[in-house]
């Protein structure tokens, strides 16, 4: 899902959103992973109208929320995010420099009683939330900021 616009993040030097989905549609290979506008064609802005709105279009749909370990960090400064953290199970995963800091985070600790063994991560859609787990692969390097970097200089 490509947001057309983080609150938490400035809009100077972010790329259009037609780029950035379309930068997405080439990195998701349409069957497992398709990238989609759905935030932008659902008028959303903050994370938790958006999941409201998707579970109202999808009623039989158990989502999970996938983020990275940066995210997990921040989400205190998310908009209602408890009520996020209860109406979904959370998949969390390791980034470079943040999975530590995102295991020591308040919402970490906050949520600790929640979190469910690597073993169970197969199953979080299953689950009543809250839950979540860190998602125990290698930390993969590749971020937006890097994308966007490396795009400029090209």
């Amino acid at each position: 899902m490509v947001s057309p616009g983080n609150p938490l993040k400035p809009a100077h030097g972010m790329a259009p959103f037609a780029q950035r989905l379309a930068s997405a549609a080439r990195l998701a290979d349409g069957k497992h992973i398709a990238a989609t506008a759905i935030e932008a064609q659902l008028g959303t802005r903050y994370t938790i109208h958006t999941l409201a709105a998707l579970q109202t279009r999808f009623p039989r749909t158990r989502f999970v929320w996938l983020m990275g370990a940066d995210n997990l960090a921040q989400l205190p400064k998310w908009r209602r995010w408890r009520q996020l953290a209860a109406r979904v199970p959370m998949l969390v995963l390791p980034r470079p420099g943040e999975t530590r800091k995102a295991l020591a985070s308040q919402a970490a600790h906050m949520l600790a009683k929640y979190r469910q063994s690597a073993r169970a991560t197969l199953k979080l859609a299953q689950m009543t939330s809250p839950a979540w787990s860190l998602l125990p692969v290698r930390e993969h390097p590749a971020s937006a900021t890097a994308i966007r970097q490396a795009n400029q200089r090209s």
